[in-house]
This record gives structure tokens, C-alpha cells and sequence, in this order.
């Protein structure tokens, strides 16, 4: 069980480390601006920087909670402002509606990392000891 709790660790995280590149550039950027996010040039990279460390925390387990933590930062106004199925037009409700709930149940993961941890293959177990596990 520790083996597919720190393969399962790692896919969660992978969404989001693999995502950061595309925080950074120009079309990303635009794309943010014209779904109506204000100061899209600094928080859409900042966004990035909040995925890259709560992924990256996450998949290594360590200070996995705070990781956790960041990526529901991060999800939340993502999810509301880019995924607003309500508001899309009826050719993208559809699509906008899955993200949307694909993105909530990764707030669920999340929010299951901050309560429990990482688990006994992690940073976090190694810093605390063999009795936190």
C-alpha cells in the first residue's frame, strides 16, 4: 500500500507540474485576459508558481499539506474564473463543465492530502520519524 500511495501522490501532483511552462507564456497569458482575469500578466504566472511548488510538494511529500493547500489556492479561482460553464456558450458548456468538475475533484484530492498527509513514502514521514507514520 505505501508504493501506490506514493505512485498515486505522484500522478496527482504530475497535472500540475506539467501544467507551469504554459503559465509563462504569451498565448496562455491572452487567452486568461480575454476569459476576463484582471492583471492576467501577474497572476497567471503567479498561478504557475503556485502549481509548480504545491505540485512539486505534493509529489515529493514534502510539507505535502502546505503543497496540498497551495494547489486548492490555485484550483479554486482557476476553476471559477476559466471554467464557468454556466456562462459559456452552449458549443463549450460541455467541455467547461467537465474541466469544471475535473478541477473540483482535484480540489477533492487536495483537500484528502491536507487531512491525511503524504503517507509513509514521503519527505514528511522521513522528517518526522518512523512514529508519524
Amino acid at each position: 500500500m505505501q508504493v501506490i500511495e506514493l505512485v498515486g501522490r505522484v500522478l496527482f501532483a504530475l497535472i500540475f507540474v506539467k501544467s507551469v511552462p504554459g503559465h509563462f507564456t504569451a498565448g496562455t497569458i491572452a487567452f486568461a485576459a480575454g476569459a476576463g482575469v484582471p492583471l492576467a500578466s501577474v497572476l497567471v504566472p503567479f498561478s504557475g508558481v503556485l502549481a509548480g511548488v504545491g505540485g512539486l510538494s505534493v509529489a515529493l511529500g514534502y510539507y505535502a499539506k502546505v503543497g496540498a493547500a497551495l494547489l486548492v489556492m490555485f484550483l479554486v479561482p482557476v476553476t471559477l474564473m476559466m471554467h464557468a460553464y454556466w456562462a459559456a456558450p452552449d458549443a463549450q458548456r460541455q467541455m467547461q463543465s467537465i474541466q469544471f468538475v475535473k478541477n473540483m475533484a482535484l480540489v477533492g484530492g487536495a483537500l484528502m492530502i491536507m487531512a491525511h498527509g503524504a503517507g509513509p513514502l514521503s519527505f514528511d514521514a522521513r522528517r518526522r520519524g518512523p512514529a508519524s507514520v
